[in-house]
């Protein structure tokens, strides 16, 4: 038997949730913010970037501490590898989302109109 580990008061994840995205959203804002600004990255992906990375700073967030809350109950280990499988799917979940939303957005068929507005190679 695992011995249960002091976590201390059990936290709110969802007040967590909150705290991981808006800590996210400071960071990823300030990167992407600089890239942009030296013109390594459009307006558009910057936001994109940083809307993503929010929402995944988030779910990693609330999952950590969704599993240190269940470390300090009696066998809370499997309650807690949950919960961290749950915050990886999550944060899997997002990537998948953005990788499917950018296909869908590059087929497009006014994308090709676009793209030779801005003077990019067209595939055909």
């Amino acid at each position: 038997m695992i011995p249960k580990i002091n976590t201390g008061t059990p936290r709110n994840v969802l007040g967590h949730v909150v705290s991981g995205a808006l800590a996210s959203a400071i960071v990823s804002g300030t990167i992407n913010y600089k890239k942009t600004m030296q013109r390594q990255m459009s307006p558009n992906d910057a936001i994109k970037d940083t809307v993503k990375k929010t929402t995944q700073g988030g779910i990693a967030t609330g999952s950590a501490i969704a599993a240190a809350n269940f470390l300090g109950q009696p066998n809370g280990l499997m309650k807690a590898l949950t919960a961290v499988s749950v915050g990886m799917a999550g944060i899997y979940a997002i990537e998948i989302l953005d990788e499917k939303l950018g296909q869908a957005y590059d087929e497009l068929p006014q994308m090709q109109e676009v793209k030779e507005l801005e003077g990019e190679e067209t595939d055909e």
